[in-house]
């Protein structure tokens, strides 16, 4: 009987595919699951994986790994027998650690918000200054139409950290990026901030010897966080505050960003953005931060930032069609959702937002935030909450947070249904020259193309 190194449940999943690749890539034997064929689950099929559409016990071969995430539910098939046959079972977050130790320079990229952009910029440069970056990252690399890569003489390993369940701290990287840190997640960190905050202060005592820490000095978290640990391995990046790398004379004109980027005050040079806001602004600052530590040379790549589109689902343009232009973005906390809409305060077009929460706690604890998000829109379009597995909470609904956001003189229209439903209502109401966002970390992302179908009926 055939035996595999490593079987994952739900291999389809973006993180998960994510590892399967790598481990592929680098030589091992790779089966797993899932309830439906997707793009992901063909990706890894084509790599020769072997993939079971369906989750049964069946599907268990020889004496694999098992690698779940969090998602997995204990009533599992897979998982059952996984454990009645005494098998290794490990979190994905045990998985990339395990994949991490692979390579020379582990960078991590972490914070509340911006590490799926941060990290892919990153690789992105690398691939482009042919660095054979390995990386694994929580979205698609538009470019390269990937999430993850690796190759036998990759060097560098590049991942999104994800602190959502406290997994951080397993990690050991060289180089870690912190863009930011906020309440999120209430429902693991009970306390807010406090929690995540000593999650972090733990995770920076775990870099490899010599590591440093590049990290935002105009996040309030982050100051808070760069008095609790050990400052001779910071290296910090900003615009508002003194730091070792500086943004300054930004400019930003509709979509696009260029600013000069300073090192201990001397200019390094200039660079351009096609994708829009401050938050893009610092992204590229850590990344310059990483690129210049690891002695490689601005002239050379910083013509590669202009050519970096953004990452599958962070301010990406979906559809122009008939003058509506479509953007998805995956915004789903208040900070994420007034620093997209941020980037397109300034342009003069009619700005409607279709915003679809994200899990019953998060709109519960961050209610208040939520509510103070959307003044830049003329136009605001809820829709029914995505559960992500939480169950309804009374009050804190789709429903009551149009009543609610309308107080606060927001014009917001609430839109019962699914997403096909929800889109065919949305979409007469909609006129040439508009900017649509969609916001959100569920199947609000379906919504851009299904309007773009009705506008070309």
């Amino acid at each position: 009987m055939e035996n595999y190194d490593f079987h994952f449940i739900a291999i389809g999943g973006v993180g998960q595919s994510a590892l399967a690749k790598i481990l592929l890539q680098l030589g091992y034997k790779v089966s797993g699951s899932d309830l439906i064929e997707s793009k992901y689950t063909k990706i890894v099929e084509k790599l020769g994986a072997k993939v079971f559409i369906g989750q049964n016990a069946s599907n268990i071969i020889g004496t694999p790994t098992i690698v779940i995430s969090s998602a997995i539910k204990e009533n599992n098939p897979e998982l059952i027998l996984a454990k009645k046959l005494n098998l290794k079972i490990i979190h994905r977050s045990d998985c990339l650690k395990f994949i991490s130790e692979k390579f020379e320079t582990f960078i991590g990229s972490s914070g509340t918000h911006g590490k799926t952009t941060t990290s892919g910029m990153l690789a992105f440069i690398l691939e482009k200054l042919k660095k054979n970056p390995a990386y694994a990252i929580g979205g698609i690399l538009p470019f390269y139409q990937t999430n993850a890569n690796s190759c036998k003489n990759s060097k560098y390993f590049i991942a999104e950290l994800d602190e959502s369940d406290g997994s951080i701290i397993k990690y050991h990287p060289d180089y870690l990026i912190i863009n930011n840190l906020e309440e999120d997640h209430l429902d693991f960190y009970k306390n807010g901030l406090e929690d995540i905050l000593k999650i972090f202060e733990k995770t920076t005592k775990n870099l490899k010897p010599n590591g440093k820490i590049f990290i935002n000095i105009d996040n309030e978290g982050n100051n808070k966080l760069s008095k609790i640990i050990n400052k001779n391995n910071v290296i910090t990046y900003g615009i508002k505050n003194d730091a070792d790398y500086q943004a300054k004379n930004i400019v930003f004109n509709d979509f696009e960003t260029s600013f000069e980027i300073y090192k201990k005050n001397k200019l390094l040079g200039k660079i351009k953005l096609i994708i829009p806001g401050e938050h893009n602004v610092y992204n590229a600052m850590a990344v310059t931060a990483v690129l210049d530590f690891l002695g490689l040379n601005f002239e050379e790549y910083k013509k590669f930032f202009e050519e970096f589109s953004g990452m599958g689902r962070r301010f990406q343009i979906v559809a122009n069609t008939k003058g509506v232009k479509i953007i998805d973005d995956y915004a789903h906390h208040p900070t994420e959702i007034k620093t997209t809409l941020n980037a397109i305060k300034n342009i003069k077009n009619r700005k409607i937002a279709i915003f679809q929460p994200h899990r019953y706690t998060r709109l519960k604890g961050l209610w208040n935030e939520f509510l103070d998000s959307f003044y830049v829109v003329n136009k605001l379009y809820i829709v029914d909450v995505y559960s992500a597995g939480d169950k309804p909470l009374n009050d804190f609904n789709s429903k009551n947070f149009a009543i609610e956001i309308t107080k606060k003189g927001i014009n917001a229209t609430y839109i019962e249904g699914n997403i096909n439903e929800a889109a065919k209502k949305i979409t007469p109401e909609l006129k040439k020259d508009d900017i649509i966002i969609t916001l959100g970390a569920g199947d609000i992302t379906k919504i851009g193309g299904i309007i773009n179908d009705l506008l070309t009926k």
